[in-house]
């Protein structure tokens, strides 16, 4: 996970405009922002090369690859083999995601399936992995809220005096 901002107003105003209009190209986006065609294809290299640009798949849905199931495994592992386990876990193919957490619980895995057999036998290969100690899965039954960020794009694109400070509070 990116850890620190790499991302000024500049490069939320870039990524904005791409959020609106994926398939522009970068000419256009040059012009609909006022900027050079040199500064906006320098800027998204650099957003690329920094990993704040994520993978084109993301927008894939899953259903319409034949895996219209989602659901969220999480899983108690042994710490000394976390990295093992997150080996093995990449060797599944439903799995589209998985997350360290804090707390109780050590992994949150992001799965998708075809059917409920489907997701059986993935959570079956889940808890096979060696250094897994205990799973337990839910179903999602509908997306609530789908994964944005043009908010926060929104806020970053705003002069930087207009925003507060992280980590500060009002009052």
């Amino acid at each position: 996970m990116n850890s620190g901002p790499v991302v000024d107003a500049t490069d939320a105003r870039i990524l904005l405009a791409l959020a609106d209009d994926p398939r522009a190209t970068v000419l256009a986006l040059a012009e609909r922002l006022r900027l050079s065609r040199n500064t906006v294809q320098a800027r998204l290299a650099k957003l690329d090369e920094n990993g704040a640009l994520g993978s084109f798949e993301r927008r894939v849905d899953p259903g319409a690859l034949g895996y219209p199931l989602t659901a969220f495994v999480t899983a108690q592992a042994d710490q000394h083999h976390l990295a093992e386990v997150a080996e093995r876990l990449k060797d599944i193919p439903e799995i589209v995601e998985v997350f360290g957490l804090s707390g109780p619980t050590d992994l949150l895995v992001r799965v998708v399936a075809a059917n409920t057999e489907d997701l059986y036998r993935v959570a079956g290969k889940i808890l096979d992995c060696p250094g897994i100690e205990r799973t337990n899965t839910a179903l999602a039954m509908r997306e609530l809220v789908p994964h944005r960020l043009t908010e926060l794009l929104s806020r970053a694109a705003e002069p930087r005096t207009a925003r507060p400070s992280p980590g500060r509070t009002r009052g």
